[in-house]
Formats: C-alpha cells, sequence, structure tokens
C-alpha cells in the first residue's frame, strides 16, 4: 500500500528500512519546502520534528491504537509560523472492519476535545472514486 500510494502521489516514502541519513535529507527537503508530500509509514509515529506540515492523512489506522493517532494528531496540530489552520484526515473503507476501528478511535478522540468530523466520500466527490489497486 505505501508503495502503491507513493507511486500515485509521486512522492518519496519514508519506511522503517529507510536509512537514518536518508530520513534525515527527505525530512530535511520536505523542512524547506523542496519536497512538499511524504508518504510515511509508522516509522511517523516517532521521533520526527516536521512542525510545519499541515495536513496528514491516514490512509489505514486498522492497527494502530487509540493513543497513536493521538500522537499523530498532535504532530500535525502543532501552531504553525504563518497560523495556518491544521487538518488530519483518515480515510476508512466502508462496510469493512476499518470502520469499526475509526468509531473507536473516534470516541477516544472526541473525549480527548478534538473536534470530529464524518464526510462520506460520495457527498464529496460523487460516487467514482479514483483507486490505487
Amino acid at each position: 500500500q505505501l508503495h502503491q500510494l507513493g507511486e500515485y502521489l509521486d512522492a518519496p516514502i519514508v519506511q522503517g528500512s529507510t536509512t537514518n541519513k536518508e530520513r534525515e535529507r527527505l525530512f530535511e527537503a520536505f523542512r524547506t519546502g523542496e519536497l512538499r508530500t511524504l508518504v510515511l509509514s509508522k516509522v511517523g509515529n516517532f521521533s520526527i520534528d516536521l512542525p510545519e506540515a499541515a495536513v496528514a492523512i491516514q490512509v489505514s489506522g486498522t492497527f494502530g491504537s487509540r493513543q497513536e493517532e493521538a500522537q499523530r494528531l498532535g504532530r500535525v496540530l502543532r501552531p504553525k509560523a504563518d497560523g495556518r489552520q491544521a487538518h488530519f484526515y483518515t480515510v476508512v473503507s466502508r462496510d469493512t472492519i476499518d470502520t469499526e476501528y475509526a468509531a473507536h478511535r473516534q470516541r477516544f478522540l472526541a473525549e480527548q476535545g478534538y473536534a470530529y468530523t464524518i464526510v462520506d466520500a460520495d457527498d464529496v466527490l460523487g460516487p467514482k472514486l479514483p483507486t490505487v489497486d
């Protein structure tokens, strides 16, 4: 899934097998604006500093804990130097086990004081969505 997303978005992937040197190079390129998009595996949960990242899209959160999601959310919601508002999106496939996990995460985040809005893709994009096989 990571590789398909990286290819679809034409963005580099940072995952467990990415060397520390390469990770730092990619993170620095993102910080300076040379790169506008990164695809991160679960390594994004730990010790990364991208304070100006304003949008995070979580594609698969099935096996992450509620606490891990709160950590990801907290990272992207840090105040931005120019005052921009940040957004955190989670893509959840309808009629899958993902919906149950997402409901648990939603309740947890609401209890932590985060605003949470559910939007059906059909309402926004119509019934035909681009797919990544």
